[in-house]
């Protein structure tokens, strides 16, 4: 499986397209799906919409919205640092920010709810 990942190194952005193995996904699959089960929990109770979700484990290193922010689809709402890169995480959907489940600096785990878009 191919992904598109965008990464930042001094002052520039790339796109970068890597292939996802079937055995690099499968050993941290077991301890990611039980990391986030309670969190995701918090944000579904609290009522519909999407969830965003962090695309690795790392930390947040920049939000760029608050509850109350309307995001177009694709905008950047915030950024995780994995490996001393920053990694833009993007709005799957259009909408407005219900709940935002993190700060800067908080680790996070790969699949990890950062927020909500309704």
């Amino acid at each position: 499986m191919k992904k598109t990942v965008r990464i930042s190194f001094e002052g520039k952005t790339y796109d970068v397209e890597v292939e996802v193995l079937d055995s690099a996904v499968a050993a941290p699959a077991a301890p990611v799906a039980a990391a986030p089960a309670a969190p995701a929990a918090a944000p579904a109770a609290a009522g519909a919409g999407t969830e965003v979700k962090c695309p690795l484990a790392g930390s947040v290193f920049k939000l760029k919205v608050k509850v109350g922010d309307t995001v177009a689809a694709n905008q950047e709402v915030a950024v995780i640092e994995a490996l001393k890169m920053e990694n833009p995480v993007v709005a799957p959907c259009a909408g407005t920010v219900t709940s935002v489940a993190v700060k800067e600096t908080d680790t996070v785990t790969d699949g990890q709810v950062l927020m909500t878009i309704a």
